[in-house]
Formats: structure tokens, C-alpha cells, sequence
């Protein structure tokens, strides 16, 4: 009997502890957070440098080529939408003279 009170009071707990797992789980997370951090901080120089080299042997030069439409360059006009017109897509474009056009 003496020997099971020995072993008792060098190690008293033998059963399993909910906070041990939890701390477990929180080491875990942390170490997988910050090699995801490190790759992405690695990854990103290299990945930009790719997408340059792809964007200059285009021919564009950095340039975005993107258009937008085509309006006179002397024409002004003031588009009005408003909750009160019957239709939420509903537009009203008043010209610099005047004249307007579409749901006014």
C-alpha cells in the first residue's frame, strides 16, 4: 500500500486534462499562422516580380489599356437618379443646353 501512496504524490494526476488540449490546439494554430505569414511574406515579392515580367513582355508598359466608352470631349451633361422615379435603374441625363434624356 505504500508504494501506491509513493506513486500518488510524485504524480497525483493520471486522468486527462481539457485545459492541456487547448493549449495544445492554441500551439498548433500559432505555428501554422506564422509559416502561412512567413510564406506569404516570401511568396509575395516573387510572385510580383513574375506578374512585371508578364506585363512588360505584353507590350503595355505598365499601362492599363482599359476603356471606358466614347462622349463628345465639348459635351457636358448631369446624370439624375432618383428613388422617386418608378424604376430603381431609371436615369435622367440633362444636357448643358437643356435638352434631356432617358426617365426624367
Amino acid at each position: 500500500m505504500s508504494l501506491d501512496r509513493d506513486w500518488d504524490s510524485i504524480r497525483p494526476e493520471r486522468g486527462f486534462r481539457a485545459a492541456d488540449a487547448g493549449m495544445g490546439i492554441l500551439r498548433i494554430t500559432l505555428l501554422f499562422g506564422s509559416a502561412a505569414v512567413a510564406l506569404a511574406l516570401i511568396a509575395t515579392p516573387f510572385l510580383d516580380s513574375q506578374t512585371r515580367s508578364l506585363s512588360a513582355r505584353d507590350g503595355f508598359g505598365g499601362l492599363d489599356m482599359a476603356a471606358t466608352g466614347s462622349i463628345g470631349h465639348r459635351e457636358t451633361y448631369t446624370l439624375r437618379r432618383s428613388v422617386l422615379q418608378p424604376q430603381p435603374s431609371s436615369v435622367c441625363i440633362i444636357r448643358s443646353n437643356g435638352r434631356s434624356s432617358g426617365d426624367c
